[in-house]
């Protein structure tokens, strides 16, 4: 590896006897993590089928490795399912870490392409919010089509600074994950490309942005609420010694230990300025002592007084053809409650999270749960509306057994039905949501999103 003789420099000081286990690391092969999507199927489940040779994360429960030098698994009809997400293993630590429950409203707030919103929106099981986030426009391209891959419905996706989301939502959220821009030192060994942007420079820049992602949220995360924050690389800077400049500004935060049984590293107190023990809460993941690439977690808890903030609801006003949704509904969907407020963007449809306060004001890429689209006297389902439904949610259902039907129907090709009725069609490959296709005199009119198609 052609490291910097600047970085070298850093990683003897820090590592000092660790440090040539560190750089031996380097000859090690990659490791490739794969994630499950637990509102398609649990872990074991997925495990047993035995689809490729698997070994399980310590720090995540429905986390694996894979042999990545012998199969792809992106190349997989079960991918195009959204039946789980490829994820290096040591980046599953931070959603992990904010052990997140089902109801609870939380902001990913440097999200692209989707990691931890993905772990997260599997984790609240369809119920509370998730606001995943990124300042990038062209990155939340990325992060959208995950987003609606994984199946989730009670997302909203921004574009926009942490600072202005904050601003409009103060104190409301529960848990508030900051994956922060970093110098990237502990992917050096997966991407040899991220050595040539280190330098003095670029680290100055990222202690600065974290600075101002860190103060943003701290307004935004609600008391006993908090904040997970990470990052991919090693410096004190970005990391201890951040989280000790943080809790000095911030006394109404605290540390909090993470759970022992993910098996991180501690963190370093004689990195900090205080050398305060406190900092061992936080947690490392070294690739010399780990099963994966450097990663650092922190989390704390914001201990003000008060509850989390209300807002008036988002209101629900009159939408022209709604009707037209309500007959598509009655006909073909079951089994799925649609109690909650609906927008429309266009002749775009959303059913928005229960209790979602309205985002007039800022950059929304997708509101809620996208369903489809009023045309004239008629609606049509969305691709986000069939990955978040199941069969059993449908009146008609082609389910497809090998894998050339079902890349066939990914390609886009017409298919053959044994359907005696006609009408949309929810199609699945093994039990698992790939999209619509509409039931005509025997044959399977393909409706999957032409953007998605399998190259």
């Amino acid at each position: 590896m052609n490291l910097p003789e600047e970085y070298i420099a850093q990683m003897k000081n820090l590592l000092k006897d660790e440090y040539d286990e560190y750089i031996a690391s380097f000859e090690d092969e990659r490791l490739y993590g794969i994630r499950v999507n637990t509102l398609k199927m649990n872990a074991e489940d997925f495990a047993a089928k035995g689809l490729y040779e698997l070994s399980p994360v310590k720090w995540c429960k429905d986390g694996f490795y894979y042999n990545g030098a012998n199969v792809r698994p992106s190349k997989s009809p079960y991918y195009h399912a959204g039946l789980y997400y490829l994820q290096e293993p040591s980046a599953m630590s931070t959603a992990a870490a904010a052990e997140i429950m089902p109801g609870e409203r939380v902001l990913d707030v440097c999200a692209a392409p989707g990691g931890k919103s993905t772990q997260t929106g599997a984790a609240l099981k369809g119920e509370g919010i998730l606001v995943t986030n990124d300042i990038s426009t062209s990155r939340t391209k990325a992060l959208l089509k995950n987003v609606e891959l994984f199946g989730l419905t009670n997302a909203v996706v921004l574009n926009e600074s942490p600072d202005r989301i904050a601003d409009r939502f103060p104190c409301f959220f529960d848990k508030v994950i900051i994956d922060a821009p970093c110098s990237g030192e502990g992917m050096f060994r997966k991407d040899p490309d991220v050595i040539k942007a280190w330098g003095k420079k670029m680290t100055d820049f990222c202690i600065s942005t974290q600075y101002e992602i860190l103060e943003a949220c701290a307004r935004a995360v609600c008391g006993g609420g908090y904040i997970i924050y990470s990052t991919c690389t090693f410096n004190p800077d970005e990391n201890e010694r951040q989280i000790e400049a943080f809790l000095d500004r911030h006394t109404e935060f605290e540390l909090c230990a993470l759970p022992e049984e993910m098996g991180l590293e501690h963190g370093r107190p004689e990195w900090t300025v205080s050398q305060d023990e406190k900092f061992a809460k936080c947690g490392r993941l070294w690739p010399h002592k780990n099963k994966g690439e450097g990663h650092f977690v922190a989390k704390m808890r914001k201990n003000a007084d008060g509850d989390r903030t209300s807002f008036n609801a988002h209101e629900n006003n009159k939408i022209d053809g709604f009707e037209y949704f309500e007959e598509f509904a009655e006909k073909n969907i079951k089994g799925i409650d649609f109690g909650g407020d609906f927008e429309t963007f266009g002749e775009k449809l959303y059913m928005l999270p229960k209790g979602l306060p309205s985002f007039n004001g800022l950059r929304v890429v997708r509101n809620g749960w996208y369903l489809g689209d009023i045309k004239k006297k008629r609606f049509e389902p969305s691709q986000a509306f069939a990955m978040g439904l199941k069969g059993e949610n449908v009146r008609l259902t082609e389910n497809i057994e090998d894998y050339d039907t079902a890349v066939k129907y990914l390609k886009g090709e017409t298919l053959e039905t044994s359907l005696d009725e006609d009408g949309w069609t929810l199609v699945t490959f093994d039990g698992l949501t790939l999209g619509w296709a509409k039931s005509q005199r025997g044959r399977l009119k393909n409706k999957y999103l032409p953007g998605w198609k399998w190259e």
